[in-house]
Order: structure tokens, then C-alpha cells, then sequence
């Protein structure tokens, strides 16, 4: 019987891994959606619509975005965490979906871990930190010292677990400084006070930011990225600025609902990543500020869970907490 072992084994096998490889091989046979749960429009809104029409042209199948924001993403991540788990139905998460919500939200509605099954880190964004240009700092350390000097007086865009919140009460908790949070609907009208001297300072995406720099609206200190950004390669990191191994990244990746075969995960993630790493993708995100990560599914686990672990700490150091 020993020299059939390794036919036994390997014909069991083939049975085991017969409907995963067989899922994997068709797919996918009819339209996938990719729930974006944020309003259209966004740099979250952008990097799917450019992936979906990619993925389509290479599937021959049609890939579209449903667009279903509200509570902060929670409403469109949960939608996806409560579909088929057939790779159908995707979710364009985010840190703030994933990372964040689970500790901020004690009632979300779904769990960050076990309800979906992450494909692909796609990409990461990083924030500037920007102050008006009347205010006399012209680096992390000149804003630190100023905040010191007046506690609780420095205003910034601080919507309750929005990515400029939490990047600031990061920086806050490592500095150990407090600075005084103004709640905004959306980054336009936080933008709009930061340069009329409203707020005086504020974390944003580069993309948002870039063009109000470049008129000398506002004035950049730093980027949160754990390297500098080369569209920005003159502006140094948070890190640099005396504060080692500070990195607030906004990453996007995609998640399946929990229960979907390992197959079509990785078919999918495969073919993620190869639209990722295509010259012309490449360029045109990089070009929007994106560096492009297209990581393995197991790398990515890796990635929410050591984030969840990140935020829920300043989150619960710093007592945030959000009425829902």
C-alpha cells in the first residue's frame, strides 16, 4: 500500500481542490460589480472606475461600480459583507472602512476580519500636512512648538475618523500637543476655510492639495507617507521631521465577502494586480498622486490586521467617539 500513498494523495487532492479549481476557470462568466461606498466623484471613485474598465476589456465581461455611501462607508461595505460569496460582488475598501470603523464604531454592522476575505492592497495615497501661510511655521517641528505654545487653539479638518482626523491624532499623540478638531462634511469646504484662514492647518490627499501649494494658497510641511513623494520629492515625511516611523497612507484595496473560494480569489487578485502594474495604469495613478502596491491576499490580511491594531490604539488613547 505505501507506493499507492502518493497516488492517493495526490488523486484526493484533485477531488478536494476540483471546485476551486473549476470556479476559478470559469470565472468570471457574467458582470461583476464593485460596490464603492463613497460618493462618485472621489480618488476612491476614480481608482475603481479605472480598474473596472481595465478588468472588463481583459475578462470580456462587463465590471461596473455601484456607488453606496453613507455612515462613513459602512453602509456599501456591508452590503458587500452580506452578498453571495461567488466574486461577483466587491468591495473597494479603505482604511477608514476597514482599519479604523472596526474600533471606532462600536454598533458597524459588520466585522472588519470576518465577514470578508481581502484580495488586493491596490494602492496608497499619501496626506500633506498644510498650515495657512500666515501662520509663522515652515516645518513640523515650527508647527509642534506653536501648537505647545497655544493648546487646544489650532484648528484643522477633524471629522470624527476621517483619514485627517486620525492623522492628526496621530502626530498629536506623538508630539504631545493638542490641537482643536473642526468638523467637516466633505474636503472642499475644510479646503475652502483652511485657505481663507479659518483653520490653520490640516492633513489632505496630495491630489487635493498639490494645485492650492503650487498658487501659494497654502503652505506644506509634510507628507505621511513612510517615503517621500515623488511628485513632492523636496517635501520631507512626517517620519524625517523627527517623529521615526509615523506613516498615515490612505490605501484602497479590494475585499470579497467571506466565503469565497480560494480560487477566485486568487483569480482575481492576479488579474488586479496585472492591470496594476500595466505602463499606462501605472502612469495615470502615479500621475494622480497613487503609489502602487498590488499586494498578495496573504500580505494584505497582514496589513488590516497590524492597521486595526494602529488606529484602535490612538483611537482609544485619545477617547475619540462617535454618536451613531
Amino acid at each position: 500500500m505505501k507506493q499507492f500513498f502518493p497516488f492517493f494523495s495526490f488523486l484526493l487532492g484533485v477531488i478536494l481542490m476540483g471546485p476551486y479549481a473549476h470556479a476559478q476557470d470559469g470565472y468570471p462568466n457574467r458582470v461583476v460589480k464593485i460596490v464603492v461606498p463613497f460618493a462618485a466623484g472621489g480618488s476612491t471613485d476614480l481608482l475603481a472606475r479605472s480598474l473596472a474598465e481595465r478588468l472588463g476589456e481583459n475578462w470580456k465581461q462587463a465590471v461596473i461600480i455601484e456607488n453606496r455611501a453613507g455612515a462613513a462607508g459602512s453602509i456599501g461595505a456591508d452590503a458587500v459583507a452580506k452578498s453571495k460569496p461567488d466574486g461577483y460582488t466587491l468591495l473597494l475598501g479603505t482604511v477608514t472602512t476597514h482599519a479604523v470603523a472596526q474600533t471606532l464604531y462600536p454598533k458597524l454592522p459588520y466585522n472588519a476580519q470576518r465577514d470578508f476575505v481581502p484580495v488586493t492592497e491596490m494602492v496608497t495615497i499619501p496626506q500633506l500636512l498644510s498650515v495657512h501661510p500666515s501662520l509663522p511655521v515652515h516645518s513640523v517641528q515650527d508647527l509642534v512648538a506653536y501648537a505647545k505654545s497655544k493648546p487646544g487653539e489650532l484648528a484643522y479638518n477633524g471629522s470624527v475618523g476621517a483619514t485627517p482626523h486620525m492623522s492628526m491624532e496621530l502626530l498629536a499623540a506623538r508630539a504631545g500637543i493638542k490641537m482643536l478638531p473642526v468638523p467637516y462634511k466633505g474636503s472642499g469646504p475644510a479646503m475652502n476655510d483652511l485657505m481663507a484662514g479659518q483653520l490653520q492647518t490640516s492633513f489632505d490627499v496630495i491630489m487635493t492639495t498639490l494645485p492650492h501649494m503650487q498658487a501659494g494658497r497654502l503652505r506644506v510641511l509634510a507628507v505621511t507617507s513612510a517615503k517621500r513623494s515623488p511628485l513632492l520629492p523636496q517635501i520631507p515625511t512626517i517620519a524625517e521631521s523627527g517623529y521615526p516611523g509615523y506613516e498615515s497612507d490612505v490605501w484602497f484595496g479590494l475585499f470579497a465577502p467571506a466565503g469565497t473560494s480560494p480560487g477566485i480569489v486568487n483569480k482575481i487578485g492576479a488579474d488586479v494586480r496585472t492591470v496594476l502594474t500595466e505602463p499606462k495604469m501605472r502612469q495615470k495613478l502615479e500621475a494622480a498622486g497613487f503609489s502602487i502596491v498590488a499586494s498578495t491576499p496573504n500580505e494584505f490580511a497582514v496589513r488590516v490586521k497590524d492597521d486595526i491594531q494602529k488606529w484602535r490604539k490612538v483611537i482609544v488613547d485619545a477617547n475619540i467617539k462617535v454618536e451613531q
